[in-house]
């Protein structure tokens, strides 16, 4: 059978006034990399249907639709097929729960069974056709909500929102130790460590982190006492909050590169619980949530498991 052609990626609105076509993009941050690849690259902009150059003068109401060019599949990314915890999609975003022990992008070790490759297989199946966008990645065993952008303008807009800080981030973590603050804020610039390709510590010549911490629960098990604490990201460095609390005495559950037991859990115990950001296409704030996954549980005592979950004791 022949299979029919991709579905472009497409982008749709509505002028709300007399103006330029070429001012009316500029206002919709549409990159100049994205402009330059629907210009050369097989794309089209069209007014009411037809083809336009940005010189048009656009009247309020007409319809502009941007056809962007398919994308190449990034090198080395292999579509393919398995589960996705899909908590939303639609034609901008994707977002879904990431379980722990996966890669969220291929390397070089580890080119396949990552979230990426299964992504691009749906991207397959769905005949999108667009790379992988990653905007929220999260370390192998890190488990929770990731957040995909489905072209490469859509990713721009959610990545410019990121680092103008309009992004709302939470994690839950089981640290080790009692943690005595109830809310207190890491500031503390981050680097790689001398000699490592992975480690990172902070360091004054490194680059300016914040994490914001919420101590939601102090339990002790068999022996060990560790504390339950949320933390807000206001910064997106390589295993930020790995480092952040390592170095304030109170290293992850489980995190055996920065000096976290690892009796109670075999794997560092941190959970993206939500993420939450002004949609690029509708300009909503939009949140999206995901629950602890099973081994973290098992870190909460029975009474709280069995009470509506962890969030019985979030009152802070």
């Amino acid at each position: 059978m022949k299979k029919s052609n991709p579905s472009p990626l497409l982008l749709t609105f509505i002028a709300e006034e007399q103006i330029l076509l070429k001012d009316f993009l500029k206002l919709k941050n549409l990159s100049k990399r994205a402009l330059t690849a629907v210009k050369y690259e097989g794309g089209r902009i069209l007014v009411n249907g037809e083809e336009r150059t940005v010189r048009w003068m656009l009247e309020q109401g007409d319809k502009i639709i941007i056809e962007f060019p398919p994308e190449e599949i990034g090198e080395g990314l292999v579509p393919e097929h398995g589960e996705l915890s899909i908590l939303a999609e639609d034609d901008s975003i994707l977002v879904v729960e990431k379980p722990p022990g996966q890669g969220t992008i291929p390397s070089r070790n580890h080119p396949k069974g990552t979230l990426a490759n299964t992504i691009s297989g749906k991207y397959v199946n769905d005949q999108h056709p667009a790379t992988v966008h990653v905007v929220t990645r999260l370390d192998t065993d890190t488990s929770g909500v990731v957040c995909i952008a489905k072209n490469r303008h859509i990713h721009h807009l959610l990545s410019t929102q990121m680092q103008q800080t309009g992004f709302d981030r939470r994690y839950i973590a089981f640290v080790s130790g009692w943690i005595h603050e109830e809310t207190f804020t890491i500031e503390m610039p981050i680097g790689r460590k001398d000699g490592s390709i992975i480690e990172r510590i902070v360091r004054t010549d490194g680059q300016y982190a914040r994490t914001d911490v919420l101590v939601t629960g102090r339990f002790e098990m068999d022996g060990s006492r560790y504390t339950m604490v949320e933390l807000q990201l206001h910064t997106g460095r390589t295993h930020q909050i790995r480092v952040h609390m390592s170095h304030v005495g109170h290293p992850l559950l489980g995190d055996d590169l920065y000096g976290g037991p690892c009796h109670l859990i075999s794997r560092q115990a941190l959970h993206c619980k939500s993420v939450s950001f002004q949609h690029p296409s509708t300009n909503n704030y939009v949140s999206f949530e995901s629950e602890l996954p099973q081994d973290l549980l098992r870190l909460l005592p029975i009474e709280m498991e069995t009470q509506d979950g962890y969030e019985v004791n979030f009152s802070g």
